[in-house]
């Protein structure tokens, strides 16, 4: 994050970056030296960037751990189920049909295309499953892809229908966070709050479940009742990336398969490094999108997809063995 606002297309001294970073700590007052311009930049434009790509690589990072964990699949993130084309759909419609809407309505719709897009893949593997091996790997990766691939076209259908919100509505197929605010942080705070806390809360959970559904339920665990409240959670955390920064791949899956090569397989762990390694990710890759053909950017997605691809294809041949296709 600092490195973040330290770099960047206008020129800002470290030293004064660092006494204005300093002066907004409570009882401590330093003279930045900074410009009013330069002041601006740095609170208006970089900062709060910083911080939206720290949040949003850190939502969909958890995210993608609480789906894993759920559906017992190292596959599972929230754009292979279907869960940020569905965010994507649902804040889409809320732009189109309601461009007076209040600010809570577009990650409320997003949070409701979210849960549609996994109920869809999760309901699609689960019937494509019945009379063979059920819900494997591949079953539910497949539905996944089925579903996304239904929604994006949904969403090119609402594209080409409301051509005078094309421009909004093609920020969010590319990703990003350049458009970053202050009021954009302050409406999706308090749903990314509870999807975190909620999240993190059930890591011990998520390791009981891991073991078998039999066994949980012998240790007096609702198995039904922990995988509502984590897909519920895993779903307002992508709702809430989704709202602010578009359609951005692979974070949900990189990260959480990093942070069990680092750390090992507890929930208890991934979970929490999952929210801080993402957020450093997401950080790192606006980074580049930003800076690589300056003065021009890079969209986000298109960063992500880069280290996303090659990582994906060795998840899935490390998984073969598992694969039921």
């Amino acid at each position: 994050m600092l490195a973040a606002l330290l770099v960047g297309a206008a020129g800002l001294p470290v030293s004064g970056v660092l006494k204005a970073l300093a002066d907004t700590i409570p009882f401590v007052h330093v003279d930045s030296g900074l410009s009013v311009v330069e002041h601006n930049v740095l609170f208006e434009l970089r900062l709060p960037r910083v911080l939206m790509a720290a949040l949003v690589g850190g939502l969909l990072a958890i995210a993608g751990a609480g789906y894993q964990g759920v559906f017992r699949n190292p596959l599972a993130d929230p754009y292979l189920l279907g869960a940020a084309a569905g965010a994507g759909v649902g804040a889409t419609l809320a732009i189109v049909a309601l461009p007076g809407s209040p600010d809570f309505a577009v990650p409320a719709a997003a949070f409701t295309g979210a849960i549609t897009g996994v109920l869809m893949a999760y309901g699609l593997g689960q019937v494509a499953s019945r009379g063979g091996p059920g819900g494997g790997t591949g079953t539910l990766v497949l539905a996944g892809v089925a579903v996304a691939n239904f929604l994006s076209a949904v969403q090119t259908f609402l594209q080409q229908a409301n051509s005078q919100q094309l421009q909004r509505i093609f920020a969010w197929i590319l990703g990003g966070v350049g458009t970053a605010d202050w009021g954009q942080l302050r409406m999706v705070a308090p749903y990314a709050l509870i999807a975190v806390v909620v999240l993190l809360t059930h890591g011990r959970l998520l390791d009981v479940l891991a073991v078998g559904d039999e066994e949980a339920t012998t240790l007096g665990m609702s198995a039904a009742r922990v995988r509502l409240l984590v897909l519920l959670a895993a779903s307002l955390a992508t709702a809430c990336a989704v709202a602010v920064s578009g359609l951005i791949a692979f974070v949900g899956i990189v990260v959480p398969h990093l942070v069990r090569r680092l750390a090992g397989g507890s929930y208890r762990i991934v979970l929490p490094l999952s929210l801080l390694v993402g957020g450093a990710f997401l950080e790192l890759a606006d980074l580049v999108a930003r800076t690589v053909v300056a003065p021009a950017e890079l969209p986000l997605g298109v960063v992500t997809a880069f280290v996303g691809g090659p990582f994906f294809v060795l998840v899935l041949r490390a998984t073969r063995r598992q694969v039921d296709v």
